[in-house]
């Protein structure tokens, strides 16, 4: 299938571009510069310069692939940006029986034991998706929203804020308020690998929750990347001075405490292949080892 990508040269979206290629897909990849379009060549992608907020100009993209994933994510107002994405998806595939993939993030569904179609209630951070996927979902696209959990994989994603955060005088490394919120991730590769299930699956549907199905705490998180630093262990912060130090509504999503099992989309055949964080965080520091015993 001919199938159009948004985000390709992002974190996520590149990942998401090598696993469609590799299902045998045409990807064709929207860009806003040359420079963008020679990355995208270079993977084996068809590049499309051009702006997703132009809804006619987008909409007209669309209409000329069999399937859509919209995974770029914008540095500002993002909340206009996917609600031109979202209008040019139901005014291209409106009826037509032609697969959206929209991206959203399992923020959404607030603090606990959280399933794929239990209700939403967002953070302040995240509120303005809701609107947007809820108008989708009720139109006669056929949309699935895809909900990653906290992405990780290749020395990125959100786990660096745990990895690199303040070190006290004392050599500790400073916890997301107290640590014991749990966070339920998903390590890029996988997350990619779902994306194409979500597009190609046709039981797929609705919002899906892409975790692996280990929450983690911030704590255990922490104490494996001192662990693999040298970092004299890790210390507890009080909810205010983490809010100030990465902003009152930033720190309250990272402050949810969340486990997901990713049941709808482990219904769908995908399972996570890739290593849990802690494990990715354990092997970090055993070829560290290894290098420092090479070089010795």
């Amino acid at each position: 299938m001919t199938i159009l990508l948004t985000g390709a040269t992002g974190y996520i979206g590149s990942a998401v571009l090598d696993a469609l290629l590799a299902d045998g897909h045409d990807v064709h990849a929207v860009v806003r510069s040359q420079s963008a379009a020679e990355r995208v060549v270079a993977r084996g992608a068809t590049p499309i310069i051009g702006d997703v907020t132009d809804v006619a100009w987008f909409a007209a993209a669309l209409a000329g692939a069999d399937g859509a994933i919209h995974a770029a994510a914008p540095d500002s107002d993002a909340e206009a940006f996917n609600t031109a994405v979202v209008d040019a998806a139901i005014r291209a595939y409106a009826g037509t029986g032609r697969r959206f993939v929209l991206t959203s993030g399992v923020w959404e569904f607030g603090a606990g034991e959280i399933a794929d179609d239990d209700p939403v209630a967002p953070p302040a951070l995240v509120a303005w998706r809701v609107p947007i996927e809820e108008r989708l979902l009720a139109s006669e696209v056929d949309a699935v929203v895809l909900a990653p959990g906290v992405v990780h994989g290749h020395g990125k994603g959100l786990v660096n804020l745990v990895v690199d955060a303040p070190v006290t005088e004392a050599g500790e490394l400073s916890l997301i308020g107290d640590g014991e919120q749990r966070w339920s991730l998903v390590h890029v590769d996988d997350l990619a690998r779902l994306y194409v299930v979500a597009l190609t699956n046709v039981d797929a549907s609705g919002r899906v929750i892409a975790v692996d199905g280990s929450p983690t705490t911030v704590r255990a998180i922490a104490e494996a990347a001192a662990a693999a630093s040298g970092a004299g262990g890790v210390v507890g912060e009080g909810v205010e001075a983490t809010r100030e130090r990465l902003g009152a509504a930033f720190a309250d999503a990272l402050l949810l405490d969340q486990a997901a099992d990713g049941a709808k989309a482990r219904s769908l055949g995908w399972e996570p292949r890739h290593a849990s964080v802690l494990d990715e965080l354990a092997r970090s520091q055993a070829s560290d080892d290894s290098l420092e015993e090479s070089a010795a």
